[in-house]
């Protein structure tokens, strides 16, 4: 790891170029002994309705990500995750999507892409080196309730519990906060306060029928790999912009043959 940079001129220099991305919708990320070990300058989170942009910081105690508006100048919509409450899942490639892993915590679980394989390699390697390292210090064990992953709108039609209603532009789709399954407003109806998100003193969505599978119908092809859950951010980034215009193109994102992050050793 880089312990010996904590403290050092180079390594405030770095998280204060961060800040300043962030402006002053960010929160203040520096404190004594943190350093910032790495950047994923072009990684996708994959959301609701498609994979979007987002920038990742990686420091020795937090995951820092929000949404790129000029690329290294300018970011918003700054998420910080605290790495004592994070595991992560590698996930099988499909023609469609490859290179990806989930990040899972009890509030927020969420996919990620890398531009290869070896990105992906590296970004597991050290993000769990980093947990490792935070347990030892704060004598936490690892979590193990984990928020369910949304799944993508696209990955069905029908509701995913009853099966029979048929999404359209004037029946709407439905995300339950404890599963993640794709519902209609009829089996959505019941609202209970999740644990993991009392926070917020607020009653989540949940199916009617609780805590059962989707329907025999409803397991398609790609469904398991969801988006985002907990605090649903994909909203309020659509709202103020995409500001991703010089994002590329889904081939180029995995021909380009570019490394989209970097370490700091």
């Amino acid at each position: 790891m880089v312990d010996h940079l904590a403290n050092t001129e180079i390594n405030s220099q770095r998280i204060a170029a961060v800040e300043s991305c962030f402006g002053a919708s960010g929160q203040p990320l520096a404190l004594p002994g943190r350093v910032l070990l790495g950047e994923g300058v072009r990684s996708t989170k994959e959301c609701r309705k498609k994979a979007k942009p987002r920038i990742f910081f990686l420091f020795n105690d937090i995951l820092v990500y929000g949404s790129i508006v000029l690329n290294k100048r300018k970011y918003r919509s700054q998420h910080i995750i605290p790495l004592e409450e994070v595991t992560l899942e590698t996930l099988p490639e499909t023609l469609q999507a490859k290179n990806r892993w989930m990040i899972k915590t009890a509030k927020k679980s969420f996919v990620v892409s890398a531009a290869s394989a070896t990105e992906r390699q590296e970004w597991i390697s050290h993000i769990e080196e980093c947990v490792r390292r935070q347990l030892l210090a704060t004598g936490l064990q690892p979590s193990t309730e984990h928020a369910a992953p949304w799944i993508p709108d696209k990955a069905t039609d029908i509701c995913m519990r009853c099966t029979q209603t048929r999404f359209s532009a004037l029946t709407r789709r439905h995300h339950c906060r404890k599963c993640g399954f794709v519902v209609c407003a009829e089996c959505s109806r019941e609202r209970f306060l999740l644990p993991r998100l009392s926070s917020q003193k607020r009653k989540e969505d949940v199916e009617e029928q609780g805590l059962g599978s989707p329907g025999p119908s409803a397991h398609l092809a790609g469904a398991v790999c969801g988006a985002s859950s907990g605090d649903d951010d994909d909203s309020d980034e659509d709202k103020e912009g995409s500001g991703d215009g010089d994002w590329p193109s889904h081939v180029e994102f995995y021909a380009s043959g570019v490394s989209w992050s970097s370490f700091h050793s």
